[in-house]
Order: structure tokens, then sequence, then C-alpha cells
């Protein structure tokens, strides 16, 4: 299993909205609520042989509300 780390930014009073939609997707191993540029970060475990951009897009992109995310890929836990 591969770790990423997606944050997304909610359309203004939808974050708890946009965050139990991603819970009950059962998809995420961890959700937070964020300050700064992004309302929340999941840390997401995606098998080796899913493509992660497919994975991601199937499974919690199509989430109303997200108006946009970052994705950040890991290599190597230290």
């Amino acid at each position: 299993m591969r770790p990423v780390f997606v944050q997304f930014r909610c359309e203004p009073g939808k974050t708890y909205q946009v965050a139990q939609a991603i819970y009950d997707r059962e998809v995420v191993s961890e959700l937070y609520s964020t300050s700064g540029d992004y309302d929340l970060i999941a840390k997401v475990y995606i098998p080796e042989d899913q493509d992660i951009g497919r994975f991601l897009s199937e499974r919690l992109f199509d989430i109303p509300h997200i108006s946009r995310t970052l994705t950040t890929m890991t290599f190597r836990a230290f």
C-alpha cells in the first residue's frame, strides 16, 4: 500500500458536509480539519496495483462541494 495525502478545499460553509461524505466512503485512514489554504487533509492508502489518479477520482473527487484538491505522494517514511 502506498500512502498519499490529499488536501481538500471546500466551498464556504460545506466543510463538515464534505468531511462526512469522505468519512462515509471508508477510503481514508485519517481525516483532519486544517487551517490555511485547504480545509481538510486525508491520509489514503492506495493498493500498489492501482493507478493513484484513477483511484482518487473514482472514490473521492466526485464528492459535491469540493472546489480544489492537492495530492502529495510519499516515497519513504523515516
